[in-house]
């Protein structure tokens, strides 16, 4: 990996956003109206993003602290969502700690050494936290730019990381990635213990940096069956989240089709759960417990649907909202590139109308 440009010193106090609503839902509360933010937010259908990454490859583009303050703010500007998420990418930490990976436009993160053997495990490094020195110093520059709106954190979860790292790349069926689990269980756990350890690195450098809410993304935990999730995947997100559990700020778990899967991730120690659009958010709250507070699920797709219809949808999601121990208005998923931002903003604005 490159050399990281000199960074300024991040901010070391944390903000008191108490009220915020997005921290309020999170907590179980009643905030004054419905949080809403958007996966994926930070760029995506923005054209001011658009023009900013022109001539920037992502990986490097997420150590230029300057370039994540301006790109993680564009969306607050033009939506007013109710927080922003720190633009990155799952699989920073990896880069971040030297192990080869890029990411190719229109086929996403490829992996120079695929890991499939104990000697390839045994090769691949810690993150140490001054190796993600670049982004503590932009989550300074943003927490003096938002004034009194909160600032999610993420990482991917061990076993999405786990299989790009054995796939070498995205994969429709993860038919190594499986095979692996099975036939090296010893190895595989290996394996997630060590990106279990460079996850929580990260996230607690996030933490300590000042960001107010933490989402572990699982995106391709819906390729396993519960029983195959709760053997070789449970345990490893459990002991990332239970890493911050006296952190004091939220935890949001989310994946995506793992609508079968929301009882056994909510016991992972999440204290909010993410839902998809293929479960009722209410029966979703339910899967996960009944007693923590969701986030969802908007299909993104309805965004590209008539105005009338994307209304029906968000007042659908709203009125199942109110059935659950509290509510994050979000996507069941990112932003499509696509999308109107226009769509995005009127989105906001609706939600916020018709709450609480």
């Amino acid at each position: 990996m490159a050399a990281h440009p000199a960074s300024p010193a991040p901010v070391s106090v944390r903000r008191d956003l108490h009220s915020a609503p997005l921290l309020v839902a999170a907590r179980g509360g009643a905030p004054e109206r419905v949080p809403v933010w958007f996966m994926r937010q930070a760029g995506r259908s923005l054209p001011e993003y658009r023009a900013l990454r022109t001539g920037h490859p992502m990986l490097p583009s997420c150590f230029d602290p300057a370039m994540v303050c301006e790109i993680t703010m564009q969306p607050v500007r033009r939506h007013r969502v109710d927080a922003a998420v720190l633009y990155s990418d799952i699989v920073v930490p990896l880069y971040a700690a030297g192990i080869g990976v890029e990411i190719i436009a229109g086929t996403g993160p490829v992996v120079a050494e695929p890991v499939r053997t104990a000697a390839d495990v045994e090769r691949l490094p810690d993150l140490e936290p001054e190796q993600v020195a670049p982004i503590v110093a932009a989550i300074g520059l943003l927490l003096r730019e938002l004034g009194d709106t909160p600032l999610i954190g993420f990482a991917g979860a061990p076993f999405t990381l786990a299989s790009y790292l054995v796939e070498g790349g995205p994969s429709r069926n993860h038919e190594r990635t499986k095979a692996l689990m099975r036939s090296e269980p010893d190895l595989w756990h290996a394996l997630m213990r060590k990106l279990a350890g460079i996850t929580s690195v990260f996230l607690q450098a996030q933490v300590e940096a000042g960001v107010d809410a933490v989402q572990l993304f699982d995106s391709w935990a819906g390729a396993l069956s519960e029983r195959d999730y709760r053997e070789y995947v449970l345990p490893h997100s459990a002991g990332v989240l239970a890493g911050l559990a006296d952190a004091g700020v939220p935890r949001f778990h989310f994946g995506v089709g793992t609508g079968e899967l929301l009882g056994a991730m909510a016991e992972a120690g999440a204290d909010v759960v993410g839902v998809d659009w293929r479960v009722p958010l209410d029966v979703a709250a339910r899967r996960a417990g009944g007693t923590r507070p969701v986030q969802g699920n908007l299909d993104p797709a309805v965004l590209f649907a008539d105005r009338a219809s994307i209304e029906s949808e968000v007042r659908r999601i709203l009125d199942e909202g109110r059935r659950t121990p509290g509510h994050v208005f979000n996507l069941g998923h990112g932003v499509l590139p696509d999308t109107d931002p226009d769509v995005l903003t009127r989105l906001v604005e609706l939600v916020h109308a018709r709450t609480p």
